[in-house]
């Protein structure tokens, strides 16, 4: 019948049983399959992850304005990674970048959450806000 209809025989089900195949034009099919991905991908949200780095000495008016961009970016659905950097013996102080961290948990806490806690990862202390879901 498919050859009849100058058309293609396609297994649409291979697991049901008995197998499902109907009588379509291939080429056609797999176009609009790749048409559907396509548009699966475009309505597909990533999110993006912006970083600040300051070290354990940064002064209050520096931390300030980062903390002023991480609200920009959290405000439009980023995401933050805060990265507190210890060079030299700064690493044997590490409770000053703890509360550093806490203090920019703090200052930002209306508008993100804190997803990954502030962690330490060799040399640097790391801590993760996401944005809070709207109301």
């Amino acid at each position: 019948m498919a050859y009849d209809a100058d058309l293609d025989l396609v297994e649409v089900a291979p697991g049901a049983d008995p197998p499902v195949c109907k009588i379509m034009d291939f080429g056609k099919f797999q176009y609009e399959q790749a048409k559907k991905e396509r548009e699966a991908r475009k309505q597909q949200k990533t999110v993006e992850i912006k970083e600040i780095r300051l070290r354990p000495k940064t002064t209050d008016h520096h931390r300030s304005f980062k903390v002023r961009d991480a609200r920009r970016w959290l405000e439009d659905g980023m995401k933050v990674r805060v990265r507190i950097r210890f060079r030299g013996r700064e690493i044997t102080y590490p409770e000053i970048g703890l509360e550093a961290l806490d203090e920019i948990a703090a200052e930002l806490e209306d508008v993100a959450v804190i997803e990954q806690r502030p962690g330490m990862e060799g040399r640097t202390m790391l801590m993760v806000l996401a944005p809070k879901q709207a109301r």
